[in-house]
């Protein structure tokens, strides 16, 4: 996550809404997940960001895991969305965009906020 194009801690503030969201097409894995987000335009997320994230929203029961075969190689741990899961990308998705517009609101304001000159 250190793409000089946006501040880590706005990818750290949203890498678990992308996540779930990189989720919602079906199972997928650690690496594929980093590679969807890169392809979308976040840069680059590391391992030892996005496989504890993934260990999180699994004990929070967001997502499942399981294990599969690899055809050619190791086998591979997959990660699916729950029920709760889908809920909670729908209720953060929908925060996220009220919260973006706030945020676009205020940026593009031209008055001074109250109270200063």
């Amino acid at each position: 996550m250190d793409d000089a194009r946006w501040p880590s801690d706005w990818l750290r503030g949203v890498l678990e809404l992308c996540v779930l969201g990189a989720l919602r097409a079906g199972p997928s894995y650690g690496y594929a997940i980093a590679q969807d987000l890169e392809s979308a335009g976040l840069g680059p997320v590391k391992g030892g960001t996005l496989y504890p994230l993934l260990g999180r929203l699994e004990a929070e029961q967001l997502v499942e895991a399981s294990w599969r075969v690899g055809d050619s190689g190791p086998g591979r741990k997959y990660f699916a969305l729950t029920g709760a899961g889908r809920e909670a990308l729908r209720v953060r998705t929908a925060r996220w965009q009220e919260f973006v517009e706030i945020t676009a609101a205020v940026v593009h304001t031209a008055e001074p906020a109250r109270g200063r000159a």
